[in-house]
Parts: structure tokens; C-alpha cells; sequence
């Protein structure tokens, strides 16, 4: 049994009939498995707040009038302007069968670290989430990677340092191990090499030899001298 459950109903409204289905308060949605695809729909309120706590990586109870299904978030649509969502695809899951999702990466014990308590330098996260393969139950809600070893500016947190869960694999078993989850910057230096190079000294026009080898004022004197 998953951590979270949805109650669905079925729909028969589809295309433009849709916006019916929306102002009573719904959410349309489309539960993809092996069979056809299932329309249904459930209460917005409730349906959000699930899609908050699930996420894209967390299995969620169907219940499809009264038919037990076990899902994950495949996609959800918002509309561009009022941000609030207007279609949402399950894929239909066996809790036996090992399922691929989307996983984020979160980086702790940063500020007990050398690098942030001694040296105050900054961290910036290149990789915020990876694809994950596992069966349902052992799907995390996220990957974890301990920061709290950095000291110099040039450590950096590679893929290998990232603890994956008995049972949990990466989906991409190509991805190298080396590949930077996140690196280090020095903000004091950055900044001090930003105001040297606003302080660097322009250049005077008036400074500017001309074709003839003088000053622009040099050359004015002796073209007037000339006339």
C-alpha cells in the first residue's frame, strides 16, 4: 500500500467539454498502463495537495470508482497564466516491477563544512535531479549527498557521492560517476575581481595619437598654424 491514495472518478467529457469538468471544481486526468488509457477526474483540492506531498517520484493509491490502482506522476499540466492545474497523466504501475522517476537531489551538512564555516565560500548545485529505477515502495522521495567534508575551492560533489537506497538504482547506468552534482565559488573573490576590473583606467581620446603621430589638440594647433 502506497503512502498516499486518490480517489478518481471516470469522465466522459473530453476536448472543449473538458472546461465543464474544471468549473465543477475538478481536475481532468488520464491514467496510462498497458491496456487503454482511462479518462478520470478528482477534486482539485484534494488532488493537489496529494501532487504536493507525491510529487513525480512517490506511487499514489488510485482509487478509480472503486478499482485499486497503483500509479505514478507522469505529468502535470498548469495554465500559463493562472498557474493552477488543468490536466494531470498517471502511469499505472506493479508494485512488483521496478518503475523509473524523476528524483531531486538535496545537498546536506553544507554549513558544517570547512568551506562554509572557516572560508565562507558558496556552493552552487548543477544537478538537482537524476532518474531513479526501482520498485514502487522503494522509489525516495529523494537522493541525499553530504557536504560537510569541502574545504577548498576546487572540491566538488560528484555523482558517486550520492547515497542511493537499498533497492534504488540510477536509470541511466551510462551516467558517469564523476559527473559534478556541485561545486564550490569564492563570492569575496569573485566580487573584488569585479571591482578591479571597473576600476581599470579608460583610455582619454584626448591621449589618442593621431595619423601623423601627435595629439588630436597637437594636430588642431597645426593645421590652424598651416592656415
Amino acid at each position: 500500500m502506497a503512502e498516499y491514495s486518490l480517489a478518481l472518478e471516470k469522465r466522459e467529457l473530453t476536448g472543449k467539454k473538458l472546461k465543464i469538468v474544471r468549473a465543477e471544481g475538478k481536475i481532468p486526468s488520464v491514467i496510462y498502463g498497458e491496456g487503454e488509457p482511462i479518462l478520470a477526474s478528482s477534486e482539485y483540492v484534494a488532488t493537489e495537495k496529494v501532487l504536493t506531498q507525491a510529487g513525480y517520484h512517490s506511487p499514489i493509491d488510485l482509487d478509480i470508482a472503486g478499482k485499486k490502482q497503483l500509479a505514478i506522476v507522469k505529468d502535470v499540466q498548469l495554465d500559463p497564466v493562472t498557474r493552477k492545474i488543468v490536466n494531470i497523466e498517471f502511469h499505472a504501475v506493479s508494485a512488483n516491477a521496478a518503475v523509473e522517476a524523476t528524483t531531486p537531489i538535496v545537498i546536506i551538512n553544507f554549513e558544517a563544512s570547512e568551506a562554509s564555516k572557516i572560508y565562507h565560500f558558496a556552493l552552487t548545485q548543477a544537478l538537482e535531479e537524476i532518474d531513479v529505477k526501482a520498485k514502487p515502495a522503494d522509489l525516495p522521495k529523494e537522493l541525499t549527498v553530504d557536504a560537510s567534508k569541502l574545504t577548498s575551492v576546487e572540491d566538488k560533489l560528484v555523482l558517486s557521492d550520492v547515497v542511493l537506497p537499498k533497492g534504488v538504482e540510477l536509470a541511466d547506468k551510462e551516467m558517469s560517476g564523476e559527473q559534478v552534482v556541485a561545486s564550490l565559488y569564492d563570492p569575496a573573490a569573485e566580487a573584488a575581481a569585479r571591482e578591479a576590473e571597473g576600476e581599470k583606467p579608460g583610455v582619454d581620446a584626448a591621449d589618442v595619437p593621431s595619423d601623423n603621430g601627435s595629439k588630436p589638440e597637437e594636430a588642431s594647433e597645426t593645421s590652424e598654424k598651416s592656415e
